[in-house]
């Protein structure tokens, strides 16, 4: 979980949108709709439980490797390309 004040705050309010993407999809539930428009509320809820994921990995793998000046070029860029390839997982 992040422990930067400002991140963990941008992920409580990710949280927060997804209960109520959730809600939302509860309502059209119970309002009997199409499928394509069920399909459509989960897809959306998907992929922001997906970018609320790759935002806190995010910040795991920067907190967990702090730049302080000591991570070489080589170190920061693999962190980079870690984030990319699981954010291209996470789509």
């Amino acid at each position: 979980m992040p422990q930067c004040p400002k991140e963990k705050e941008k992920a409580l309010g990710h949280a927060r949108g997804i209960s109520e993407q959730v809600t939302a999809l509860e309502h059209d539930l119970e309002a009997d709709p199409t499928c394509v428009a069920v399909l459509q509320q989960l897809a959306a809820v998907r992929g922001a439980i997906n970018g609320l994921m790759a935002a806190v990995l995010e910040s795991h793998l920067r907190e967990e490797f702090p730049d302080g000046g000591a991570r070489s070029d080589s170190q920061q860029q693999s962190i980079n390309e870690t984030i990319s390839i699981v954010r291209s997982y996470l789509r």
